[in-house]
């Protein structure tokens, strides 16, 4: 992911190799929906700034095409304006003079909802009908591209490809299918390759990968000589990121990988792929991604080791948040709308992480950490109950005893932190297009 590193002689490495193209994927939905919401980079403009300042040169030199998609990490315009300074910068500090070519995956909603009243737009798995409110409630809607913008921006002679939100894959299919190479092959090689070396084994840190397609396959290599590929690491890596490991859905059509074969090669460090399939969807569909606020937050971190709180926590945080919400809704009065605010606890140690689908909901350990969390339309709000609940937990009543304080320990003073706004996914739809490059406006410019 750029920004995210890899070292400068592997980068010599791959070159020595002689590739067609470049390829990084810029984003990613992981972190949530913060990026999409803000619009803000995942990643520091420094830790970018250095992986531009050695690819943008490394490509030019070369004279292949260097291919950046799902700009910082969102793919929002915002997002994709942000690399461009950067890449601005690097250029001119390099008196380099590529060509290049932008590509816009952000949305307008009233648009959206036009195309939803023509019944082109669908639920994407078990998410619920979409409404036009809640695409006028979004704050930025991205659709994830496929190949046929980039291989547009290369017809028209790029250097370099900023490209918004898109697939994956579609960053290192789209190049390969322009050169002819055939689809299930080009796909397969371009989920691979698309995170680097994470289908390599000794991975210490984020590495790069070189891909050769031909006509009956590929094959996949860590740049890095202490890495190498096993069959097994290359297999598993379509465990990633997919709800089917042997059917990788993308706008154009599907990858079927349930008849590949993975062979270590002699060199015991690279992988050859045969068998790859890629069946043509009867429609062209993109994926749609919203963001909309979901209110401010503030956190309050707690530790509890005394034993006897331990055992019955569940009673003392059902009754304490009850507390809390009573509190709240007294000095807030109409403020609070009914659903505009919410109170809860996450208990580290026993099901911080999953929550109610933990299935073994049970303390084994001497202490937990409970992190209360209080959202509210305005930051100020959550604060204020934040600030009277942490009161409230230090006097909460524990059955078997007495004290006016109980042993409920604070790490910070004070002992509440704002996290400021805070967003939720509000789309996640397909879109069916006539026309592959229509959402995706292209804009050529010279440095």
């Amino acid at each position: 992911m750029l920004g995210t590193g890899f070292p400068e002689a592997s980068l010599r490495a791959g070159l020595e190799r002689r590739p067609a193209f470049l390829g990084v994927d810029a984003g990613s939905t992981d972190q949530g929906p913060q990026a999409l919401g803000t619009g803000e980079p995942l990643l520091s403009r420094e830790a970018i700034r250095r992986d531009l300042s050695l690819l943008l040169p490394a490509a030019l030199e070369h004279g292949i095409p260097l291919l950046v998609g799902s700009a910082g990490p969102s793919g929002s315009d915002d997002a994709l304006d942000g690399l461009w300074r950067v890449l601005r910068e690097v250029a001119r500090e390099q008196g380099l003079h590529p060509r290049v070519a932008l590509i816009r995956a952000e949305q307008q909603a009233e648009h959206l909802a036009g195309e939803l009243r023509a019944g082109r737009i669908h639920p994407l798995g078990a998410a619920p009908p979409l409404e036009e409110a809640t695409l006028r409630r979004a704050r930025r809607i991205v659709a994830m591209m496929g190949p046929e913008p980039y291989q547009a921006a290369l017809d028209r002679g790029a250097d370099v490809v900023l490209a918004g939100r898109s697939t994956d894959a579609a960053i290192f299919a789209a190049p390969l299918l322009r050169a002819g190479a055939a689809p299930g092959p080009a796909w397969h090689a371009g989920k691979i390759v698309e995170c680097g070396a994470a289908a390599s084994t000794a991975r210490t840190a984020p590495d790069g990968m070189l891909g050769l397609v031909d006509d009956e396959g590929f094959s996949v290599e860590p740049l890095d000589r202490g890495m190498r590929c096993s069959p097994l690491s290359v297999a598993a890596h379509a465990l990633y990121e997919t709800p089917d490991p042997t059917r990788l859905i993308e706008p154009p059509g599907t990858l079927v990988t349930s008849d590949c074969r993975y062979e270590q090669a002699e060199d015991g460090r690279s992988v050859r792929v045969t068998g790859s399939a890629f069946e043509p969807a009867q429609r062209y569909t993109v994926k749609l991604e919203g963001a909309e606020l979901a209110g401010y937050q503030t956190i309050v971190p707690a530790a509890v080791r005394d034993p006897l709180l331990l055992r019955q926590l569940d009673a003392w945080t059902d009754t304490l948040l009850e507390k809390i919400r009573e509190r709240a809704r007294g000095f807030l009065g109409a403020a609070l709308e009914p659903g505009s605010w919410s109170v809860a606890v996450r208990v580290y140690g026993r099901d911080g992480a999953l929550g109610a689908l933990e299935p073994e909901r049970r303390l084994e350990g001497h202490e937990a950490m409970l992190l209360f969390e209080f959202t509210a339309p305005e930051q100020a709000q959550a604060t204020a109950i934040a600030k009277s609940a942490g009161l409230l937990a230090m006097h909460h009543p524990i059955e078997g005893w007495e004290g006016f304080v109980n042993a409920v320990a604070f790490p910070y003073a004070p002992y509440e932190i704002e996290r400021g706004a805070v967003w939720r996914f509000s789309l996640n739809h397909v879109w069916e297009l006539a026309d592959p490059l229509a959402p995706f406006p292209i804009a050529l410019e010279e440095l």
